[in-house]
């Protein structure tokens, strides 16, 4: 059964949140803010945290030899860097600028104490098997609505890589340098503020390959940031109820934002152009599967079906592709 379900790095697979991560090694001290937490089931640093990575040259998001994950993010008090280490089944955390404090606080969330995977059960073979295999999965909940919706609305209707490299060049161009001893030659920043997302300039978001729709769509986000930054407090469907007030945040993007900001399990990715097809082929072998079927076929999982669709793109059990990769669209040239 291991050999027949045996993983491949596919494009659903990173879908599913999958970042190597090495193993921990100790690392001399450093002037930060420090916490250790010990969480009660089994953590996968890689699998928990690997949904907030956007791309292997994420300016925002760092893996090391030393088996640490370095991430940049723009919290309440203002721009911090963290860093955690595994080791011994405890987190070692560590962290920089003057929003240290706040992501050391919300720490246990980013590695899933608020999740509860003690409410799943598997009902097929096939996710049965992933489940298993992939222990020490849990969803993380970073309370941060803008640093999941931006990015979510980049990969609108575009190829991945179009997605990675519009999000790259516009962090690194209006975000400031991550504070603290960041790892040599990450080149790591963290996002801009949403007074900067706003004076961005149109020909920016042009060489950054990002159309008037979805630029206008991040824009009028970022109008109203702090509205919008509330809903990572409110159960997920009222969230994304508050999102999908925004022109051109529909279902896809929203779902796609609380499943990071949220913790949201049950969110379920509709709209997708590659998920029915893959929920389809690895549960009921059709390849053509719509969204209707996906959430029939998803149904046995309700109020966990996202951690259910996770560990089905993680399998790597997919349908063969039969026609070539969506072309990419570089409006920059036009």
């Amino acid at each position: 059964m291991s050999s027949r379900f045996a993983p491949r790095p596919t494009r659903p697979t990173v879908r599913g949140g999958e970042t190597r991560v090495p193993a921990a090694r100790p690392r001399p001290a450093t002037a930060a803010r420090r916490r250790t937490w010990t969480p009660e089931a089994p953590l996968h640093l890689g699998l928990t945290l690997g949904p907030l990575r956007r791309g292997p040259a994420d300016p925002t998001f760092r893996t090391t030899p030393d088996g640490s994950v370095w991430r940049a993010t723009r919290t309440p008090q203002g721009p911090a860097t963290l860093r955690v280490a595994l080791r011994a089944g405890t987190a070692e955390a560590e962290a920089w600028g003057p929003g240290a404090d706040w992501a050391l606080d919300t720490l246990p969330d980013l590695l899933g104490a608020a999740d509860a995977p003690d409410g799943f059960t598997a009902r097929h073979r096939l996710v049965a098997h992933t489940e298993r295999r992939r222990q020490g999965l849990r969803l993380t909940r970073t309370g941060l609505v803008l640093e999941s919706l931006i990015p979510s609305v980049l990969e609108q209707k575009v190829t991945t890589d179009e997605a990675y490299r519009a999000w790259r060049l516009l962090v690194r161009t209006y975000g400031e340098p991550a504070p603290g001893p960041t790892p040599p030659q990450a080149r790591m920043h963290v996002m801009p503020d949403p007074a900067t997302w706003r004076r961005i300039p149109s020909w920016e978001w042009h060489r950054a390959g990002v159309d008037d729709k979805r630029a206008s769509a991040i824009l009028r986000a970022a109008r109203v940031a702090a509205r919008l930054e509330e809903a990572a407090a409110m159960p997920p469907e009222e969230a994304r109820a508050r999102l999908e007030l925004i022109p051109g945040i529909g279902p896809w993007t929203s779902a796609e934002t609380v499943q990071r900001s949220n913790g949201a399990p049950d969110a379920v990715t509709v709209g997708d152009l590659h998920l029915p097809g893959i929920i389809g082929y690895a549960l009921a072998g059709e390849r053509d599967a719509d969204d209707a079927r996906m959430l029939e076929l998803l149904a046995p999982y309700e109020g966990q079906r996202h951690r259910a669709a996770r560990l089905i793109c993680l399998s790597g059990h997919t349908p063969p592709r039969r026609k070539p990769k969506m072309p990419k669209a570089d409006i920059a040239a036009l």
